[in-house]
């Protein structure tokens, strides 16, 4: 029980940090060197999705694939929007404040402005799950894989939900799902391995 604890401290925290990056920068003062570049279109973006995904599913090893972990959270965390990039701060500094019930406040209105912003319901859906709502982070989860399906972050986290409440066989559907994504995903094969053999049993 004490190793699960600390598997599921150690993804979660994996999890916020990874995708707290881009908005940190947005406020760092290259508003102008920004200004410069012209707009990125719905269509390049999702070009470059889909190539960062191409290569993640193949990466040769852990360090190459968390490099590009790290582009496709580059781009995920991009909103777009200035409001949403000091919304986003301010939820970053009600967390460390231990503040969830405000975290939660901002991000209803972040997803209120920008829908289209996945990182609004994936954060959102973090928070949820740090209160143990779980019914909530679930329909936040979904907004994201409604819209970005290869979500390997909000699959991982849909799967630790899922196996909070005692749901291990769909918990281990999920995290293969998130393993097609990205094979190489921290902990994950782990995680799938010992569900495996606990649901279906070792290999004779």
């Amino acid at each position: 029980m004490l190793l699960r604890a600390r598997f599921l401290s150690a993804l979660l925290t994996a999890a916020l940090a990874a995708s707290w990056a881009v908005p940190a920068t947005a406020q760092s003062g290259r508003r102008g060197e920004q200004a410069a570049k012209p707009p990125v279109s719905r269509i390049d973006r999702t070009r470059n999705l889909d190539f960062l995904f191409g290569a993640l599913k193949l990466a040769p090893d852990e360090t190459t694939a968390k490099a590009i972990e790290e582009r496709i959270w580059t781009v995920w965390t991009a909103s777009r929007s200035d409001t949403a990039n000091l919304l986003m701060m301010r939820v970053k500094t009600a967390i460390e404040a231990k503040d969830l019930d405000l975290a939660v406040t901002l991000l209803d209105g972040i997803v209120k402005i920008r829908p289209d912003y996945i990182e609004g319901w994936n954060r959102r859906a973090t928070i949820f799950y740090m209160k143990k709502d779980y019914g909530r982070a679930i329909a936040d989860i979904r907004q994201v894989l409604k819209r970005e399906p290869r979500h390997f972050g909000a699959l991982a986290g849909l799967g630790l939900i899922l196996q909070d409440i005692g749901d291990d066989k769909q918990a281990l559907e999920v995290y293969r799902r998130a393993l097609e994504v990205y094979p190489r995903m921290e902990r994950i094969p782990d995680v799938v391995k010992t569900l495996q053999e606990k649901i279906e049993g070792r290999d004779i």
